[in-house]
């Protein structure tokens, strides 16, 4: 197929070609700024000037290369601009125009370069072996574009030329193509394609209890989506900082359109501390049946809250407040934590996580230059972009919770 000397080869046979012409014209392929050396002798001037990609080749493989079921990188496909101009002897127009009409002429009554034409001329560029045809187009310039072309020609002095495009050039790549060996069975026993007769579970979106922005441990959450009553259904989450899956089996009773989830507490797990970090997890649901591959869901984010245990403000020298916060679950390693104090967002001193898969993680925090208020602070502990919740739905009505307010006096 077409190698690197492709272009040289169609500028050349179209040389060859325009050579024709007429006898005794001079054919030259120069850029029209030092093509005309001299006044004394009929001239044409093929000049390339541009070069420009054909989508329709440019993501497919080179045709004839490739079988069904192999791939192949795609060549680089060419559209080739060339300006052709006439020059008559002693400058004479007429004489210039008799040239172009012939050369245009010829070019029309041969709009194909073929294999006849290219053969011979460069033997390395395999132009020649092209499936797709090599076409010769007329390029209709208008006055601006050609006053733009010979505006770049430097001190080249405008001369009556025809703007032409040939395509397609198909340049291959030098990258191997891939060749998979035929199918000998079809799944398991040659058995096929698996079929369901009902479509698989999918996820829009998830309801967090008492209208939270967030899920918290112990809490019951609804998944909502399309085709959610299968009893072999289970849903799984996963977390950046967690080996494996967590799997969990969805609360009776299903329906087609909604599934609750229970997030387990402490009391379901002494280690839940260190099995459920806080953070954003994906969350998807994964369908298993008898003799049937595995089907997951799309996957919805499901944020996950840390928990304020307690808060212990220490006043400081100089009007700074040093906060000591215990928080669940335990904060991992590279986690990102943050104390959000009224408008401002304070970075961990020092954050201990026990051995003790039970135990809270205590981080301390240092504000300075608090200013005392006659209303508590409302503060939240931020681990991974997902804020502790500072509300208690325990009531008649919500109220934020004792344990993250705090008097600055």
């Amino acid at each position: 197929m077409s190698g690197p000397h492709a272009l040289a080869t169609v500028t050349a046979t179209l040389h060859h070609l325009l050579s024709n012409v007429a006898p005794g014209v001079m054919v030259t392929t120069q850029s029209p700024s030092v093509a005309r050396i001299d006044n004394t002798t009929d001239q044409i001037n093929i000049f390339l000037y541009g070069i420009h990609y054909n989508p329709t080749f440019r993501n497919s493989p080179m045709p004839g290369e490739v079988k069904r079921g192999e791939s192949a990188f795609p060549p680089i496909p060419l559209v080739l601009k060339y300006l052709i101009t006439s020059y008559g002897e002693g400058d004479d127009d007429i004489s210039g125009q008799e040239i172009l009409g012939q050369a245009m002429s010829l070019l029309h009554d041969h709009p194909v370069l073929g294999r006849t034409d290219i053969e011979g001329i460069s033997p390395d560029s395999d132009l020649q072996n092209q499936v797709e045809k090599v076409r010769i187009t007329p390029d209709d310039l208008t006055l601006d574009d050609m006053s733009k072309l010979w505006s770049s020609f430097q001190s080249a002095e405008y001369r009556l030329s025809a703007g032409y495009e040939i395509s397609v050039v198909l340049i291959e790549s030098d990258r191997a193509s891939n060749t998979p060996l035929p199918v000998l069975k079809r799944g398991e026993d040659d058995r096929g394609a698996s079929v369901l007769a009902a479509p698989a579970p999918s996820l829009t979106g998830l309801r967090f209890a008492n209208q939270k922005p967030s899920a918290e441990l112990g809490d019951l959450i609804s998944l909502l989506g399309k085709h959610l009553s299968d009893d072999n259904t289970i849903v799984r989450l996963q977390h950046p900082l967690l080996n494996s899956f967590i799997d969990i089996q969805p609360e009776p009773p299903l329906s087609e359109t909604e599934m609750a989830l229970q997030i387990p507490t402490f009391a379901d797990d002494a280690e839940l501390g260190s099995k459920w970090p806080a953070g954003f997890y994906t969350l998807s649901l994964v369908t298993q049946i008898t003799d049937v591959p595995t089907l997951v869901s799309n996957s919805v984010s499901m944020p996950l809250s840390p928990s304020i245990e307690s808060i212990d403000p220490v006043i400081a020298p100089a009007g700074s407040i040093v906060f000591t916060i215990e928080c669940l679950p335990q904060i991992r390693d590279g986690q990102k934590v943050s104390l959000l104090f009224s408008d401002r967002i304070i970075s961990s001193d020092v954050i201990t996580t026990p051995a003790d898969l039970t135990a809270s993680t205590t981080i301390t925090f240092t504000v300075n230059n608090a200013l005392s208020k006659t209303t508590p602070y409302v503060i939240r502990l931020r681990v991974d972009g997902v804020d502790s919740i500072p509300v208690d739905f325990s009531g008649d009505t919500p109220e934020f919770a004792d344990n993250q307010k705090v008097m600055v006096t």
